[in-house]
């Protein structure tokens, strides 16, 4: 078992800041019964970190002793690894887009995936199950404009239209356009709106 724990932290020690290991990655070790067994156990030595069912990360190691991964790193490389979508919340994507002051105390992350929370150390980020013409324009400006619509919701939304207007660059509100028939149609109008004024 030691020599198992031993190769699984030397595959471990391989990888960038966040980057989740995964039973199925390791089966080249052992079954999946001594893999499981053996993370579970890293993971109550310390040496690794149970960020969520079958999701184990490597602590990052400061001058100032261990610390989780961030959680943009690790979510960026969880949506990798699963071949999931992971964006941003409306919430944080509103006030990214000055929108608003609120600042979410909760991490948000809308998924393709299942719902579930991962536990990063002391923060705790949630990933929430969302429709897919939320997630369609993915992390660029014109993703962050949908889901910042769709958190201030049909009665909101349109006292925001004439500063999005401003910031957003042509090349988004065209993206804007060409995805608005996945839209609701509340929302496909606001675009619409906002785009051709």
């Amino acid at each position: 078992m030691e020599r198992m724990a031993e190769s699984i932290m030397n595959v471990a020690t391989t990888l960038p800041e966040g980057v989740p290991l995964a039973a199925k990655g390791l089966l080249h070790l052992g079954s999946r019964a001594a893999v499981d067994q053996t993370l579970s156990r890293l993971a109550a030595r310390g040496e690794l970190i149970r960020a969520g069912r079958g999701i184990y990360m490597r602590p990052v190691q400061t001058r100032f002793g261990p610390r989780s991964p961030s959680a943009e790193q690790a979510i960026e490389a969880l949506a990798v690894q699963r071949g999931e979508t992971i964006v941003p919340s409306g919430a944080a994507a509103a006030n990214a887009l000055g929108l608003t002051t609120q600042v979410p105390v909760k991490s948000v992350y809308l998924t393709s995936g299942r719902s579930r929370v991962l536990n990063l150390g002391r923060q705790a980020v949630e990933l929430r199950h969302a429709p897919r013409w939320q997630l369609a324009l993915g992390n660029k400006a014109s993703g962050q404009v949908v889901r910042a619509l769709a958190w201030l919701g049909p009665d909101e939304a349109p006292n925001v239209l004439q500063i999005l207007r401003s910031k957003l660059t042509e090349a988004a509100k065209t993206e804007l356009v060409s995805a608005a028939p996945q839209f609701p149609t509340w929302l496909a109008r606001l675009i619409g709106e906002m785009v051709h004024g």
